[in-house]
């Protein structure tokens, strides 16, 4: 089950990194699929695929790189560094995703500004001393 969910994301996100292809990540997605932000907020599958298109479209240029994929069950855990163009902001984001019945039915994201992380880290620094 494992390797099945890691090869329903890989093929889900490959068509969608090299070309902005949200078709192809639309087709992976469950009808009732949900999208869970930080800040507790949620996205229909409708709702999301409109903020996917716009921020890796054509027009918009950002840059998408895997660092890390893993699977336990039916989740698949995707690590990955993405950079706007023009000098634009550097953000890192893990996204764990719940497969149900051969499809990507929930994710739950998490993003950090690579210029964030230091000040981030202040409280871990600060509870050690």
């Amino acid at each position: 089950m494992t390797t099945e969910n890691t090869s329903i994301v890989q093929r889900a996100l490959a068509g969608l990194i090299e070309t902005g292809d949200v078709d192809t990540l639309a087709s992976f997605l469950s009808d009732d699929f949900i999208h869970h932000r930080p800040d507790s907020t949620t996205a229909t599958k409708a709702e999301w695929l409109a903020a996917v298109r716009a921020a890796l479209g054509p027009t918009a240029g950002m840059q998408v790189e895997i660092l890390h994929l893993l699977a336990d069950g039916d989740h698949v855990v995707v690590h990955s560094r993405r950079r706007l163009p023009d000098a634009g902001p550097e953000i890192v984001v893990v996204d764990v995703m719940r497969i149900a019945d051969g499809r990507i039915a929930e994710i739950w994201e998490i993003i950090e500004p690579v210029a964030h992380a230091a000040a981030n880290m202040a409280w871990w620094e600060s509870a050690r001393g």
